[in-house]
């Protein structure tokens, strides 16, 4: 199992349906669930719809704090990696890294996640 994250916007094409235009997709494993609920971002990330986040300025903020804890205190936030290796610290900051960039690049974008 794991989360795919997806920044969009609907196009109204002048169909009888709104078109989506993904800008950026990423996906990481559902084992860093934990790592990321001791961050306190585990509902920006996977669940951003709980916390009726719907646009990614809506996100931006928790995350952004969320990425200084998990560099401030590597050696904690070590202790949450995957015991069967499939999920690590040195993954989950990276892809942090890159999602919360593309976050700000498009604050007035959708996002939405699936598992």
């Amino acid at each position: 199992m794991s989360l795919d994250a997806t920044i969009y916007v609907e196009v109204d094409t002048g169909g009888k349906e709104s078109l989506e235009l993904v800008i950026y997709s990423c996906n990481i494993t559902h084992n860093l669930n934990k790592m990321a609920m001791e961050a306190g971002i585990y509902e920006e990330l996977w669940h951003p719809e709980s916390i009726k986040a719907e646009y990614a300025k809506d996100i931006i903020e928790p995350v952004e704090e969320g990425l200084k804890k998990l560099i401030a205190k590597p050696e904690h936030f070590e202790k949450f990696n995957s015991p069967n290796g499939w999920g690590s610290y040195k993954h989950f900051v990276p892809f942090v890294e890159e999602y919360l960039k593309e976050l700000k690049k498009h604050p007035k974008a959708r996002i939405k996640t699936g598992t």
